[in-house]
């Protein structure tokens, strides 16, 4: 019979396809956990992982680890259900988002509404949101492109146009707008593939036959910003970002410039599993971030537009 510490051992080696990094995060010894993953493909009958060169996560092993994790998810979904019924407090929400910059400003607001509740945050790329959610390793999740699976509520939050920044003393910098042919020549700086910037810029240069020439591509997304303004490239900045920019004491330290093409846009739109248990915090989180107005960053005292105007795709109870 399968163990719990079992599952929970091969789902952290499915994560990181390394026996020893997950040893070293499992405090385990690493000949123990090969041995928990040989018995479990003994088990099963089947190999979980391709053992060729480095270790790869097998499609057995795939469609195994999305049934574990959502095994695992009920049994935690059970626990935090019960924590909150015998408790006086509202216990914990989880939101995932590929990034938390555009967030802050409901985040604050809902921690200080509901200073007992802990928010755990994870970042996530858009192509694993789907199966966290299914599989209940959070409960929201925030997504600046769209999310195409079964099982997910969504509302749509916010439509807002991606731009070009540059140093102010590009040559480029004096333009209203530019084409992809325009840019196709220019150093860019993005993040990691997985991220929504990054995915944008691929599938415009793709659209256009076209690969963009990518100087620095990088996880500290909060980096892009000043990199682009000390000269060492443009990169793709949403309007939002602009906006922000443009409140500050100080003129922004770089131009924005639009782009030629209506693909150009990012749609941020709030996800939940439309078969889970939204636990009373995840629900007040979820009220918190569709009523806030994105224009002005703060809360939207009264909802100015329908449901419908909002984006949202299916009817949900606050």
């Amino acid at each position: 019979m399968m163990e719990l510490n079992s599952l929970k051992q091969f789902l952290v080696v499915a994560r990181l396809e390394h026996l020893s990094r997950a040893a070293d995060e499992l405090h385990v010894a690493q000949p123990s956990l090969s041995r928990t993953i040989a018995r479990l493909e003994s088990e099963l009958g089947v190999p979980l992982f391709d053992r060729s060169g480095r270790l790869r996560l097998n499609d057995m092993g795939k469609l195994f680890r999305d049934h574990v994790e959502r095994a695992l998810g009920e049994l935690d979904a059970g626990r935090r259900a019960v924590a909150e019924a015998t408790s006086e407090g509202l216990g914990t929400v989880r939101l995932a988002s590929e990034t938390f910059l555009t967030l802050t400003g409901p985040l604050a607001a809902y921690k200080r509404a509901h200073p007992t509740i802990e928010i755990e945050l994870h970042w996530s790329s858009a192509d694993d949101m789907a199966r966290h959610v299914r599989a209940q390793n959070v409960d929201l999740c925030v997504a600046s492109q769209p999310i195409h699976a079964e099982g997910l509520e969504s509302v749509r939050l916010f439509d807002e146009a991606v731009g070009v920044g540059m140093p102010l003393d590009h040559p480029l910098a004096g333009r209203t707008s530019l084409s992809i042919d325009e840019l196709a020549d220019q150093s860019f700086i993005t993040a990691r593939k997985g991220h929504w910037l990054r995915g944008l810029l691929d599938r415009l240069f793709a659209a256009r036959d076209l690969t963009p020439k990518i100087v620095c591509e990088t996880d500290e997304h909060s980096a892009i910003a000043d990199l682009i303004v000390a000269g060492l490239g443009i990169g793709l900045i949403p309007s939002a970002a602009r906006r922000l920019a443009n409140r500050s004491a100080a003129p922004p330290p770089a131009a924005w410039i639009a782009v030629d093409s209506p693909d150009c846009r990012r749609a941020v739109t709030l996800y939940w599993g439309a078969d889970s248990h939204l636990s009373t915090a995840a629900r007040l989180m979820r009220t918190t971030i569709t009523n806030w107005d994105w224009t002005t960053d703060q809360p939207r005292e009264k909802r100015g537009r329908s449901a419908c105007a909002a984006g949202r795709t299916r009817p949900y109870r606050p």
